[in-house]
């Protein structure tokens, strides 16, 4: 992302995009970030869809305590062409002829994927909730999720039950590939958010799953 896409934006919080990494070599943090010294800091991992939006209303209403953070975790794929939801950027040509019109569109979509993450965050900046956005590009979403939870130390992570990715939750109400990907593999419990829709029975109310971590009952078991 250019420098000057910054000046247009002054009123965006800071975000950083990072490139898969190892997880034995994570980079230190040179400054104090607004999640520091929190009670608990809260995962909100979203793709973008309104289901992640009603995620982050639903967090800011129902679960947020006061002392709390909130990071927003979004896996952006390695290629713009696929794995979107939200489909290719508009006017973007299906295939990049040089190496420097494929920078140009990654660039393009890395602008537009911070400008949409910073969206989704605002009930955050209204409520006056600490929070920090934290974007990461990898081709395994589900996967990259976990490892960035874990990493970041995260008390626990909420997400919509359908988008991130091709495969969405069916009329079954069964969790899609992702939500339910992190629900048997993160380290810290896991709150599914399901948007309310009309085979609910116009209720208007969302589905929620909690699913608590099992990693310390199984080391105590270990031990």
């Amino acid at each position: 992302m250019n420098h000057s896409d910054n000046s247009d934006h002054p009123q965006l919080p800071t975000i950083k995009i990072r490139h898969p990494s190892s997880p034995h070599h994570p980079s230190s943090a040179a400054t104090p970030t607004p999640t520091a010294g929190a009670r608990r800091k809260i995962g909100v991992a979203v793709d973008l869809s309104d289901e992640s939006a009603f995620a982050v209303r639903w967090a800011v209403q129902n679960y947020l305590r006061p002392g709390d953070a909130v990071i927003v975790l979004h896996v952006s794929p390695t290629s713009v062409l696929y794995g979107a939801d939200w489909g290719p950027l508009p006017h973007t040509p299906q295939s990049a002829e040089t190496p420097e019109s494929q920078k140009q569109i990654e660039d393009e979509f890395d602008a537009f994927t911070a400008s949409k993450v910073a969206d989704l965050a605002r009930p955050l900046k209204e409520s006056g909730v600490p929070f920090k956005i934290h974007i990461v590009k990898d081709h395994d979403m589900r996967e990259r999720l976990c490892l960035e939870v874990e990493r970041l130390g995260l008390s626990a992570v909420i997400m919509g039950s359908r988008g991130f990715g091709a495969e969405k939750t069916g009329s079954d109400g069964k969790l899609g590939s992702v939500s339910d990907y992190c629900v048997h593999h993160c380290v810290c419990p896991v709150v599914v958010v399901r948007y309310p829709d009309d085979k609910d029975g116009g209720s208007g109310e969302p589905v929620i799953t909690i699913k608590e971590a099992e990693v310390e009952e199984e080391a105590s078991k270990d031990a």
